[in-house]
Order: C-alpha cells, then sequence, then structure tokens
C-alpha cells in the first residue's frame, strides 16, 4: 500500500473543499480501506499525528475497520499495537481523542477476548481505574464503561468487582470526568444485572443511588451542561432497566428532580431535562406512581411553573421549563386516574385563574386545557363548572389570557365536541367576535398576535361545530360561511388553511343545510387543488382536498359529481409531488369518495387500488443517519444499515468537531448487534404514517364497495395480514381495524339466511367456506398479537372490533374450540389489569406498594379504564353469541365483573353492573346457578347514590327475574324488589323510571300471581311513555298485554280484585299509545309496535267511541 498517498489523501478529508472532500473519500473507499495496512496506518495516525482533527477521524475510521481487519494483521504486530494504544490513550489530552481512542480499544478487545487473546486487559483497566493519576482514572473507567457497553453479556461474570470498583470511582476527589465515567459504566451494568439471582449486586448498586445523585447535583451547580445531561442521560437508562434498580430510591428520586425543575435558580436545560425525567417516570412507572400518590404534588408544582411561560409566542417550539410542565401534566392527566391529577388542579385553580396577575390567570388556562385530552369523561362531569370560568376569561381585558382561554376552547371541542357544543348560544358569538376584532385590528404579516388569534378561532370553530347537529348549526351559517370564505383569500398560508379547515367542518356538521354555498364555496378553493410551487402551497392543497371531501359527504353524490372527476385527477397527480402529507390527504379523499358513491365510484376502483397497494408494500427509507465528512459522497443517498433504508445527511463542521464516534458507513464493521440496535428503534417514518391512513381508507372502500372488491381481496389479505406486526402502532391499530371490516364485509355477500346466526356451540348455521377461512387467519392474528401487545390504543382497538364483529356475525368467528382459551385468557389478563398493556415496564415491585398488585385498589386512567371497558364490551359480545353456553365462560369473569361492580368509582360499578345484565340476558336460563351471588350485588347497588348504576341494577335484576328458574332465590328478594322499585318510578332520572318500569314489566310478566296488580298498574301506567330508554318498551307493553291482560285493561273480563282500578286505566292509557306509536319511530322495535298496534284494534273494537278522539289511533285502526 502507498502508504505516503494514504495520509495525503486522509488528510484532505479534512479540506474545506466539498470537492476536494468527496474526491478523497471516494478514493479512500475505492483503493485503500480493503486493505489491513490502511488499518495500521490509521491506529499509527490516532497514536502519533499533531492534529486534533486528524487523530479524531483517524479513530473513527479505525473503529470501522477493525472489526474487517484486525485478525488479519500479523500476530507478532499485535501486542505492540495494543500495548502503544492503550498508553498513548491513557496519556492522551483531548477528550474527544481519548474517548475515540477507547471506542478503538473496545473493538480490538471485542476480538481478541472472544479468542482468548489480550488477557491482562481488564486487569490493567482496573489498574488505571484506580491509579493515582486523574488522567489514567479518567481513560481507564472510559475504556470499562465502552466494553461493558460493547461485551454486555460477556461482562456479567465481572460486575460485582466492577461495582466494587465504581463504587469508589463515583467518589473520585478530583475528577468529574471519573464520576460521569463511572455512573456511564453503572447504568450499563445495571442493564446486565438479573436482579433476582444476584440480590448482592443489586443491594450494592441501589446503596450507589444516592451518590449517582450527588454526581448530577454536583454538575448541576457546577453549570456544567454536558457532563449534567450525561447525568440526566443515565438515570433515564437506569428508568428503563429492571424496576429493582431504582424502588429502593424512587420516591426520593422524585422529589429531587420535582425540586430541580421548580427551582427557579437553576439552569433552565437543568429543570426542562427534570421534567422530562419525570415523564419517563409516568410512563415506565405508572403503577408506582400511582402508589407512591406523587401525582398531586406534581400537578400543582407543574401549574406553578407555567406561570412563568410569559408572552411565549404559541408558535415557537422553543423547549421551555414552562412547556415541559406543560407537557407533565399532559403525561400526567392521561396516565394517572383523576383523582390524582384533574381533581387537585381543579381545587387549586382558584387562585390563579382570579389572580390580579395575567401570568398566573393564563397558566391556570393553559394547565385546564392541557389536561382534557387525558381526563375527557371526567372534564366533562364537571363542565358545568368550568365553562364560565373559560367563557369569563376569554373576555379577559389581557390578550395573552384570552389566547390561553381560546386555546382551552380548543381543546374542549377537540374531546367534547357535544357537551360543549350545547353551549353554542354563548360559545359561537364570543368565537365570531374575537374573530372579528382581530380580522379588524389586522395590521400586515408581521402582526403575529392577531394572525394568531385569527388562526385559533378557526381552529375553535372547527371542532366546536362537530358537536353541532344540523338544525343548530344551520342558524349559524350566515355568520360563519362568509367570514371563512374572505379568510380564504387571506395572503398568509396558514390562515388559508384554518379557514378552509373550518369550512369542511362546518360542511361536515350542517350537512344538506350547506347546500346554499357549497357551489361557491367550491370555487373558491378550486384555485388551491392545483397548487405545487412550494411546501406552503402544497400544505394548503391538502387542507383544501381534506375540506372538499368533507363537503362532498355534506351534501351527497348529485351535488359532487362535477367535481368528482377533476379532483380524482388532482389527488392521483398529488401521489408524485413528493408530499408526505399530500399522499396521505389523497388516499383519505378516496375514503370519502368510496363513502359518497358506493358501486359508482367503481370506475375508479382499479387505480385507486394499485396506488394504496404500492404505498403498503413500499419500503421505509425515510430514516435519517447523520455521517461525517469523509461520507460526503453518500449524502442525500440511501445506504442498507440492519437491513433498513437509510438515507445519508451529513453533520455540520461544528458536529463534526465534537463527534465522539462515526458509525460504518457501509457494512465494513461486522457487529452481530448492530440488527438489535435497529430493531429497538422506535422512530417513526413518514411511510409508515402514510401506511396507517392507507389501510385505513382500504377498509373504507371495503365498506362501501364490497362486492365490486372482491378481485382484490386475497391480494388485501396478504398485504396487510403482516403490518398486523409492523413497528409502528398506528399502521398495527389500522390493520386490524381493516381486517375485521373485510371479514364483516365478505359475511355480508353470503346469501341472506346464512347471516341469520344463532347463539350457541356448536354452530346452528355454518357461514360458506371462505368465510370460515377468512375468520380463522383474522381470529389467529389476533391472538398472536393481542396478549402481548404493549400499546393500550391497539388492545382497545382489537377488543372494540372483536366485541363488533361478534355481534354482527355471531358465534362463527370463535366456533373453533381452539381458541377459545387464549381469548378468554387475554380477557382475564386485561380485566384484572395484568395485561401487558396495563403493566410498568419490568415487573411490579410488590415488596414496595402492596396494592400495586391488588386490581382491586387500583384506580384507572381513563385511557387505561378504556382498555377494560372495551374488554367488557368483549364478554358482552360473547354473551350475545354463547346464548346458554355462555355460562361456563361466565365462570371465568365472574369475580373480575364482581369486583368492578363494587368498585369507589361509579364509571366502574355502572359498567359492570351493565355487563351482568348483558350477561343475564345472554345466559338465559343457564343464569340460574349464580342467581344468589348476582342478587347481592345488584341489590346492594340498588341503594347505590349513582343514577346510572342504579338504573342498570334494575334493569340487570328484571332479566334475572325473567331468565332464572332459581323460584326460591327469586321468592326470598321478590317483595323487596316491588318496595325498592316504587320510588323509583317517582325519580325524576328518566332512565332510572323507565328502567323501573321495565323491571316491573317482566316481574308481572314472570310471576303476575306475586304482583298486587292493583297497586302496581296505576304507577306503572303513570311513567309512560318511556323517555330515554325505550328499550324497555319491549317489557312495559308485553305486559300490559301478558296473558289476556289487555282484556282487564279494557274492562271486559274483570278481575274482582282489580276492578275500579282497572277500568279507570283505559282513558289514560289511550294518549300514551298514540305517542308511542308516533315520532320517534324507534320508541318501538318491530315486534314491540305489532303487540301495541294489535291493543289499539282490540280496545277500538271494545270501546271504539275512547278510540275516537285520538286521530293518530284511528289511523292505525283504519290501516
Amino acid at each position: 500500500m502507498d502508504t505516503k498517498k494514504f495520509v495525503q489523501l486522509f488528510g484532505e478529508v479534512l479540506a474545506p473543499d466539498t470537492a476536494r472532500v468527496k474526491a478523497a473519500t471516494a478514493t479512500l473507499k475505492a483503493d485503500f480501506y480493503h486493505l489491513p495496512e490502511s488499518l495500521t496506518v490509521l491506529l499509527q495516525l490516532l497514536v502519533s499525528d499533531e492534529s486534533l482533527s486528524l487523530r479524531q477521524l483517524a479513530a473513527t475510521q479505525a473503529r470501522s475497520l477493525v472489526p474487517k481487519h484486525w485478525k488479519t494483521l500479523p500476530d507478532g504486530q499485535k501486542p505492540q499495537i495494543r500495548q502503544h494504544i492503550l498508553q498513548k490513550t491513557l496519556g492522551e489530552e483531548q477528550q474527544l481523542v481519548r474517548h475515540g481512542a477507547a471506542r478503538v480499544i473496545t473493538a480490538i478487545a471485542k476480538i481478541d477476548l472472544s479468542d482468548g487473546q489480550w488477557p491482562d486487559l481488564f486487569d490493567t483497566l482496573v489498574q488505571a481505574a484506580g491509579s493515582q493519576t486523574p488522567r489514567h482514572r479518567e481513560v481507564g473507567t472510559y475504556i470499562l464503561f465502552t466494553t461493558i457497553e460493547a461485551l454486555e453479556e460477556d461482562m456479567t461474570a465481572k460486575i460485582p468487582q466492577l461495582l466494587d470498583l465504581f463504587g469508589k470511582t463515583i467518589n473520585d476527589p478530583q475528577s468529574a470526568e471519573v464520576k460521569i465515567n463511572s455512573m456511564l459504566a453503572l447504568s450499563r451494568l445495571a442493564i446486565l444485572l438479573d436482579t433476582e439471582e444476584d440480590e448482592a449486586s443489586l443491594k450494592t448498586i441501589q446503596d450507589l443511588i444516592p451518590q449517582m445523585v450527588a454526581v448530577l447535583k454536583a454538575a448541576i451547580d457546577a453549570g456544567d451542561e454536558d457532563r449534567t445531561t450525561q447525568c440526566f442521560e443515565v438515570f433515564q437508562t437506569l428508568l428503563g432497566c429492571d424496576s429493582a434498580v431504582l424502588n429502593k430510591h424512587f420516591k426520593d428520586l422524585l422529589q429531587f428532580m420535582t425540586n430541580i425543575a421548580a427551582d427557579t435558580e437553576t439552569e433552565e436545560d437543568s429543570r426542562t431535562q427534570a421534567l422530562s425525567f419525570l415523564m419517563q417516570c409516568v410512563r415506565f412507572r405508572k403503577l408506582k406512581m400511582q402508589g407512591l400518590r406523587v401525582g398531586e404534588q406534581l400537578t400543582l408544582k407543574c401549574l406553578e411553573i407555567v406561570t412563568e411561560i410569559g408572552d411565549a409566542d404559541d408558535d415557537d417550539e422553543e423547549v421551555t421549563t414552562a412547556r415541559s410542565a406543560l407537557a407533565l401534566i399532559d403525561v400526567l392527566s392521561e396516565n394517572l386516574p383523576p383523582s390524582q391529577v384533574v381533581v387537585p388542579l381543579l381545587q387549586n385553580l382558584g387562585p390563579y385563574v382570579n389572580s390580579p396577575d395575567p401570568d398566573r390567570r393564563k397558566a391556570g388556562m393553559l394547565a385546564l386545557g392541557t389536561c382534557v385530552e387525558g381526563a375527557p369523561d371526567f372534564i366533562n362531569t364537571q363542565l358545568d363548572e368550568i365553562f364560565p370560568l373559560v367563557l369569563r376569561l376569554f373576555q379577559d381585558p389581557e390578550d395573552k389570557v384570552r389566547r390561553a382561554a381560546l386555546d382551552t376552547i380548543m381543546r374542549l371541542a377537540e374531546d367534547l365536541a357535544e357537551p360543549l357544543g350545547k353551549q353554542h348560544e354563548k360559545l359561537i358569538p364570543a368565537l365570531v367576535k374575537h374573530l372579528d376584532i382581530a380580522m379588524k385590528q389586522l395590521t400586515g404579516p408581521d402582526d403575529t398576535k392577531n394572525m394568531d388569534t385569527i388562526k385559533a378561532c378557526c381552529n375553535a370553530i372547527d371542532a366546536l361545530v362537530d358537536g353541532l347537529e344540523s338544525d343548530v348549526l344551520e342558524a349559524y351559517l350566515s355568520e360563519l360561511v362568509p367570514r371563512m370564505s374572505r379568510l380564504v383569500t387571506h395572503p398568509d398560508f396558514k390562515i388559508k388553511a384554518a379557514a378552509i379547515g373550518a369550512l369542511g367542518a362546518i360542511a361536515a356538521s350542517a350537512k344538506e343545510t350547506f347546500g346554499p354555498y357549497f357551489e361557491q364555496i367550491m370555487d373558491a378553493l378550486s384555485a388551491y387543488v392545483q397548487i405545487k410551487d412550494g411546501e406552503d402551497e402544497l400544505d394548503l392543497r391538502c387542507s383544501t382536498c381534506d375540506a372538499m371531501g368533507a363537503m362532498a359527504l355534506a351534501v351527497g353524490a348529485k351535488p359532487f359529481q362535477q367535481y368528482v372527476r377533476p379532483l380524482m385527477e388532482a389527488t392521483e397527480e398529488g401521489l408524485h409531488l413528493d408530499h408526505p402529507k399530500l399522499r396521505e390527504t389523497s388516499f383519505l379523499f378516496w375514503g370519502n369518495m368510496a363513502k359518497v358513491y358506493k358501486a359508482e365510484f367503481k370506475p375508479f376502483l382499479e387505480g385507486v387500488v394499485k396506488a394504496i397497494f404500492e404505498s403498503l408494500e413500499s419500503e421505509e427509507s425515510d430514516l435519517d443517519v447523520e455521517l461525517g465528512e469523509e461520507a460526503a459522497d453518500l449524502v442525500g443517498k440511501e445506504v442498507t444499515i440492519g437491513g433498513r433504508k437509510v438515507k445519508v445527511s451529513a453533520f455540520s463542521d461544528d458536529e463534526l468537531a465534537a463527534a465522539d464516534e462515526i458509525e460504518d458507513l457501509d457494512g465494513m464493521g461486522d457487529d452481530e448487534d448492530d440488527d438489535s440496535d435497529w430493531a429497538d428503534l422506535q422512530a417513526v417514518t413518514a411511510v409508515a404514517q402514510e401506511k396507517e391512513i392507507a389501510v385505513e381508507v382500504v377498509g373504507d372502500i371495503v365498506t362501501h364497495l364490497t362486492r365490486d372488491y372482491v378481485p382484490y381481496i386475497e391480494k388485501t389479505i396478504e398485504i396487510i395480514l403482516p403490518m398486523t406486526e409492523h413497528s409502528y402502532e398506528g399502521v398495527r391499530r389500522g390493520a386490524i381495524a381493516t381486517l375485521y371490516r373485510l371479514y364483516a364485509a365478505v359475511w355480508g355477500l353470503q346469501p341472506e339466511e346464512m347471516q341469520k346466526w344463532k347463539p350457541g356451540l356448536p354452530l346452528q348455521q355454518k357461514p360458506t367456506d371462505e368465510v370460515v377461512k377468512l375468520g380463522e387467519v383474522i381470529v389467529t392474528a389476533t391472538l398472536a398479537g393481542w396478549g402481548e401487545e404493549e400499546d393500550r390504543g391497539i388492545v382497545t382497538e382489537i377488543n372494540r372490533n372483536l366485541a363488533a364483529t361478534l355481534k354482527l356475525t355471531g358465534p362463527s368467528l370463535i366456533s373453533n374450540p381452539s381458541n377459545l382459551t387464549p381469548l378468554s385468557q387475554t380477557l382475564l389478563l386485561i380485566l384484572n389489569k395484568k395485561h401487558t398493556c396495563q403493566l410498568d415496564m419490568g415487573p411490579l415491585d410488590a415488596a414496595s406498594s402492596p396494592d400495586d398488585l391488588d386490581p382491586g385498589v387500583i384506580e384507572s386512567s381513563e385511557y387505561d379504564w378504556l382498555v377494560i371497558d372495551t374488554a367488557l364490551d368483549v364478554v358482552v359480545a360473547l354473551s350475545h353469541v354463547l346464548g346458554p353456553t355462555f355460562a361456563e365462560f361466565y365462570k371465568l369473569v365472574e369475580k373480575p365483573i364482581l369486583r368492578f361492580a363494587s368498585s369507589s368509582e361509579s364509571f366502574e360499578r355502572s359498567t359492570a353492573v351493565g355487563v351482568l345484565a348483558e350477561c343475564v340476558r345472554g345466559m338465559d336460563v343457564s343464569v340460574t346457578p349464580y342467581t344468589a351471588p348476582l342478587f347481592k350485588i345488584l341489590m346492594h347497588r340498588l341503594n347505590d347514590e349513582d343514577a346510572e348504576v342504579k338504573s342498570n341494577a334494575v334493569f340487570a335484576i328484571g332479566l334475572l327475574i325473567q331468565k332464572s328458574e332459581d323460584e326460591k332465590e327469586i321468592g326470598r328478594n321478590f317483595n323487596t324488589v316491588l318496595s325498592k322499585l316504587e320510588p323509583l318510578l317517582g325519580e325524576d332520572e328518566a332512565r332510572l323510571k323507565d328502567n323501573a318500569a321495565g323491571c316491573v314489566g317482566r316481574m308481572v310478566m314472570s310471576y303476575q300471581d306475586k304482583v298486587p296488580l292493583g297497586a302496581v298498574l296505576p304507577a306503572l301506567v303513570s311513567v309512560l311513555p318511556l323517555k330515554e330508554d325505550f328499550e324497555e318498551n319491549a317489557a312495559v307493553w308485553g305486559c300490559l298485554e301478558f296473558g289476556g291482560f289487555m282484556l282487564n285493561v279494557v274492562g271486559c273480563e274483570i278481575d274482582s280484585t282489580g276492578e275500579p282500578t282497572i277500568l279507570g286505566l283505559t282513558p289514560k292509557l289511550l294518549p300514551i299509545l298514540e305517542q308511542v306509536l308516533g315520532s320517534p319511530e324507534e320508541q318501538l322495535d318491530e315486534e314491540t309496535r305489532e303487540q301495541v298496534v294489535q291493543l289499539v284494534k282490540f280496545v277500538h273494537s271494545k270501546q271504539a267511541q275512547l278510540v275516537r278522539k285520538y286521530s293518530g289511533l284511528m289511523s292505525v285502526v283504519n290501516g
């Protein structure tokens, strides 16, 4: 090898000339790097050259060449090379070079130690780490750290010795670098530690946590940003280790981090990193945090920190302490129960929102708005108190307070559009007023304050109208549409986009009442579906196409017909404009067209499916990897690393100078762990996000063009099935939902008689072979991931789809007996709060908090409860499709359901009692063995303080009396039930009253001889017609017709006991009959309606003069 030329070229890589760098790099790669001698020269440069940059670059390149060439070097040279590098590194003054050289030593050691060579390295490093010379200690501890990191499991046997060493070096009296290196090494040892098998080492590392905290505190006090960041990263690493490592000092560590975050004298970067650590604690140690009940303290500390936000620009994305505090409130509200976050926030909000200091008023509003997404159901229960407060601050004299209130309105509207929409008479005029003021005061493109207000008002309107019925929104169209139309022509692209988005939302909610504005708006927007001159233009094109899709759904097929072909062409063009969001927009628009036109969309189907399939099958190559100047020839290109295509971008000059290391460029390294490193990569690529949308749109198309889609079904399954294991949760979620939609669609293609399933196993009506095969594929895919899925959103999605599909298609989906066991096991894990997605990362520490393992006392955040709630939906669906055979399955789930029915949370009790009712309905007479325990819990819940719980209990008791054959247990409770029902019939709560009426009806139909009809019937008739729970009409009117009972009602067969009372009911019943046969039609199902019609006709045949007074009843009689 021409050593002189190699050294010359290597120096060229650092030249400030891109052309020279590219040429030198290309020549080095082509002519030299494949030669073993290149490694020898690089190692010589590393230990001898005077240039810092060249030594640093030599270290990075030598490290990448060691795996390729070290074994081929002459064995006689290696001892000298090892010794020379190690000695030079021990004396190296520059930290960057020291670290680079340490990585080279580690790369060599990884090869040598596996071959039984360099046996004295470990002892040499331990000796250096304990040297009297600080520099030697710095190098020794750092190389030990990198060696532990590289060799991993091979270092396990040395853990006790290393812990003893780092237990001393972490208290180094002279070198902060030694302390940091010790912390880094300890974090790697914590990863390797088997906490169950090596309790002594666990105790040692636990005892070192306070000393590690002291190192962090010293770095913060010294204002050393780099070392402070390294310390925080160590604690983040420890958080990812077995929970036992931190549990002993976890509470103290939380307090320490909270104090740092709250200390206004501490550097902002340290405060934000402390808050970031706390966020990760909430995510990964949720149960531990909940058990320690630190949510309230953290919430109130964050509330105070938010007051520091001042006049920060809403569009400014700079990470600040105040913004980080808001982010922590968001994470807390999402992961901890409302009692620990939202409740204390609301209780302490008064002094902030009523403060004379506008920054405190603003902080109160921002904190309130931030927690809405995490606990929407609880916020909804407090909306009557919250809304007047928000509306008042929306009129605040300070603009920044008004903007904060506007932000809160928008967040409330996004998650609680329907309940907030009830305040439309106050809210929409207020939004319009502020919009008008901002539009009038706007001075130009630099007036960010008013521009932000305009955008925020548009976004709030966009979210709010989603909760309005079309007849309500119609009254505001003349106020909203012209204003949004004017803003569509505004020069600022973001304002245009916000206004267009609002118009789309208005159209979607207004439906046909948007018709008068439709063509005018479409004409105004038409120019924007063609623009493609820049990013802002393409973003606006996305907003426009989205809005037009919403308008199509609003006005329907015929008015939109003229726009379909040009928009299909425009969206097809959008696929090729190198804008990921525009590709998603195209797919979404096609999905909307499929919904609107159904079979008429068939001419476009082939092209649409082709484009979507291409997206779903595309390789995800949007990962960027930054590399140094020596890789300049690769910038903008793709390389394959660990089996993934990766786009290469370059370091800046500053980044190059500061780089500790440069990764292998082209696979020259042979690190067997590279694949696992990439497997852990969680970056969400643009392609993955596109696939999420594409797979969801497939579901829309399948649902609305099922017959026309048949030729593509096999290919669709082939593509989508593997996506249920995709690394991005959005793709997994979309794939699962679409597979279930596909099954439902294929089910609907069967002959009608085959769709009429009957409950129970074995199947009484077997579906077609195609349906059976597809069902088996989907269930297999579901069971493969359901039990181990870590993302609670996906578990929730599986639960929802499985429940809905079972209810639609019956028991055929679970007819394979081998599937019932894993299905029941997963449901039990969820109901017992022990599913993977419900647990902290790592095993729970029962010793530190016994309650952590008791699902009966673990409160749920709203997102956590959603997982359980939807699992209970699956239980209900199973009760429907299995029928009487569900009784065996009920044995498995009875205990957790009864536990939820006794919960301290009313929403858990309500849900569980409702599930019990459905289980009783499904089991029918098979419920008999469970009658006594069911009566016990349901009678207790009849006295519940919550009206909804009481309603569900009444409903369940009525079903239990109707279905069970345990007459002894029923007789024991019968009169008590009747006595409790009497006051409930007089309640103001409509649903409770309706359920009480239904319960009476079922009791009469089942045990007429036990019911004192003379007393009960007048009370029953007095609550009719039912106001809310129309399902109970079947029981009520069935009872009135039961056993010839209608003859008694009209006085034709008068019972001696009931004659005066019953005869008097006829005039009262007739107006009620007219009402229930009127609107809304959903008051009565088909069978009950026929019963009521027959009752009217019977009454007319006996007492025609009474019926003639009611025109509605006469129309029934006559026709």
